[in-house]
């Protein structure tokens, strides 16, 4: 049921989309803005900082692939052959049709294929790529290809026609990569291709303006939005539309800071991913124009929850949709984008220690505040303040940190709206030790296909328990749930040497109680899971399995011992009773490191059956050197771990 302030939003947008359809708008006469942009850094400085670093040799690399036609995006390798068809996707081999973008079934992957990995060409963020590799190198090709792309698309993609305007988060990423081709070589395209660019920004503009996702996606995609109608705004204020688009946009944002930005920090789509587009959304739009106090307090906190999710290795744990795309320069190694986000939060916010190495400051924060403003805080290395465990309310996330080991247990429930992004892996447990992921989150793989879809967010592929086949919720189309389960966290205990969380999990009648404890110097995590019915009556026979996704070759050491790499040890409590099975492929043994990306990932399943109430009990020693322990309960919730000589006592409340 639509409001009716909504039904009239949506008269308004239609009537003004079928004007904009009829009436394509003009650039307006002296509109056009100079280049570079003023309120970017200098290319010529930038450039001169970055010329010989590893940076600039694989941009150089990266730009003689899209040269050959070969873009990596996301997941996948586009070869798009000579001339590149913008509206088809190259993974499923699907061509739509230039109708008007209302007309486009955009959401049926049978008739248009699947529209995330068409979009992601159509960001055009290679050609920023083309751009960039031309300012560094001057290697003329770059900029012709840039040219050549941008002449076929504008031919293949009459405005608000195709699949290409059906989003408009897509229309607002695809601007900011015109805005950026338009900052780092406007002055040196032919002025034809300059003039078609500068047009096409203005009725993007407009485009934006009239399709804002108030209603549709009041998510990232509205932050997008706002975020990419105010820089053309910026762009363009020389036009009575490009200051309206200011305010609008401005406005916009700043709404977004109060409802999508919770009081610990996180984003309220429960997702690692989408937490660092939200982080470079919100970060971007404060260069466009200085914060306020509480916008400045908000984005610390947002970076500060980053700089906690990632581990020493600097991979981001995969919580939560991963969609593989990037707010800018979606190449290299998908896992390690957010530690560009937060170098570049380091240098913004003054934050020394959140910039983990002077390379990280290279894709990202150099291009957005220049070389001078990101040298500085490296002069200060003393400011750096250490990382120490911490719980995050709002999310319901517990981080456990040591030295070299980094465990982060979510004790929270499912992300805000209709939870789109969220994944049924309540009490799920990531853990990586030095620079190895231990147990990981296999990630999000597809949109498109339903099967896939559920099985990568469904709760047999978290660390996590399943009952009787049963995963936390049930998918209400691809990007919703219902049934969801009520989460809350019981205990959270942290001390220089130990930490201890709690938390409690309800669905479909069960029970799971989650206790993990962390021996920071040991590297040791206990994991208790205890399960009960919602009557307490134990009646009834109940399966229960227990996954453990590992991120290395997983070893059968003994009857309850696993070797996980080199050095880590799984040891399950002697007397669990059932099955225990590894496998890779099949049912949920896979991963996906990035969108349309799937390998076969090894998996430890552990089944048990029998009457509730049921506990399991598990340690995961992560120097254990390959070495078998033994794991007993010793009195009503009392456990001993023994290994090399040395034992453990944990007595639990």
């Amino acid at each position: 049921m639509r409001s009716s302030q909504e039904i009239l939003y949506r008269l308004r947008q239609e009537s003004r989309n079928c004007r904009l359809r009829l009436f394509p708008p003009a650039l307006p006469a002296g509109a056009e803005p100079s280049s570079p942009l003023a309120f970017l850094p200098d290319p010529a400085v930038v450039v001169a900082a970055l010329t010989g670093t590893p940076f600039a040799n694989e941009c150089e690399r990266l730009a003689e692939e899209v040269l050959a036609r070969r873009f990596p995006l996301l997941g996948l390798e586009i070869a798009a052959g000579p001339t590149v068809r913008w509206r088809r996707d190259y993974s499923g081999g699907i061509e739509t049709q230039p109708l008007y973008f209302r007309r486009v079934p955009y959401l049926d992957p049978a008739r248009v294929g699947d529209h995330k990995v068409v979009w992601e060409l159509n960001r055009h963020q290679q050609l920023v790529l083309l751009a960039q590799a031309w300012r560094l190198t001057g290697r003329r090709e770059f900029l012709d290809d840039l040219c050549k792309q941008m002449e076929s698309w504008f031919e293949e993609n009459p405005f608000q026609c195709g699949i290409n305007f059906c989003s408009a988060l897509e229309v607002a990423f695809r601007s900011l990569s015109w805005m950026w081709v338009y900052h780092l070589a406007g002055n040196d395209m032919p002025p034809a291709c300059r003039r078609s660019l500068l047009t096409g920004l203005y009725q993007h503009g407009e485009h934006l303006a009239t399709n804002l996702s108030y209603y549709f996606s009041p998510n990232t995609h509205l932050l997008g939005e706002g975020v990419a109608l105010h820089a053309i705004g910026r762009m363009l204020a020389a036009t009575r539309r490009g200051l309206q688009w200011i305010e609008t946009g401005r406005r916009v944002v700043q709404q977004e800071w109060r409802l999508q930005v919770r009081a610990d920090g996180s984003h309220f789509e429960q997702s690692s991913y989408y937490h660092v587009y939200a982080v470079d959304m919100f970060l971007f739009d404060c260069l466009l124009a200085p914060p306020e106090a509480e916008q400045r307090q908000s984005l610390t906190r947002m970076a500060h929850f980053l700089d906690m999710l990632l581990p020493p290795g600097g991979d981001l744990p995969s919580l939560g949709d991963d969609d593989g795309g990037r707010f800018f320069h979606p190449f290299g190694a998908r896992g390690r984008f957010g530690l560009a986000t937060l170098a570049t939060c380091g240098v913004f916010l003054d934050r020394p220690e959140w910039i983990r190495s002077p390379a990280h400051l290279e894709e990202q924060c150099i291009w957005w505040l220049g070389p001078e403003r990101s040298r500085t805080p490296l002069s200060r290395p003393e400011e750096a303040r250490p990382r120490r465990s911490e719980y995050f309310d709002a999310s319901g996330l517990a981080v456990m940190v040591s030295a070299d080991t980094q465990a982060a247990f979510d004790a929270g429930g499912f992300g805000a709206l209709a939870a789109g992004h969220s994944h049924a892996d309540a009490l799920h447990i990531v853990v990586s030790h030095k620079e190895q992921d231990l147990l990981l989150d296999p990630g999000t793989y597809l949109y498109a296909d339903a099967a896939w879809r559920n099985l990568f967010r469904g709760t047999a592929a978290h660390n996590a328990i399943c009952v009787n086949g049963h995963g936390q919720a049930d998918p209400a189309g691809p990007f919703s749930w219902k049934n969801r389960p009520a989460v809350n966290i019981l205990r959270w205990q942290s001390s220089e040497c130990r930490d201890v969380a709690a938390a409690r999990c309800s669905y479909f009648g069960f029970e799971h109680r989650r206790t993990v404890v962390f021996e920071k110097e040991l590297a040791v995590l206990m994991i208790l899971d205890e399960l009960s019915d919602a009557a307490g009556t134990g009646a009834g026979r109940n399966v229960v399995e227990q996954f453990w996704h590992a991120g290395a070759p997983i070893e059968q050491l003994a009857a309850h011992a696993f070797a996980i790499g080199g050095d880590a040890v799984l040891t399950l409590a002697e007397r669990t009773t059932g099955a225990t099975r590894i496998f890779e492929g099949r049912e949920v043994g896979w991963r996906s490191p990035a969108y349309g990306c799937r390998i076969a990932a090894p998996v430890l399943c552990v089944s048990a059956q029998g009457r509730f109430p049921m506990n399991l009990a598990a340690v995961l020693d992560c120097r254990a050197a390959g070495e078998p322990g033994r794991l007993t309960e010793a009195g009503p919730r009392e456990w001993l771990y023994e290994r090399g000589g040395r034992t453990l006592r944990w007595v639990l409340p």
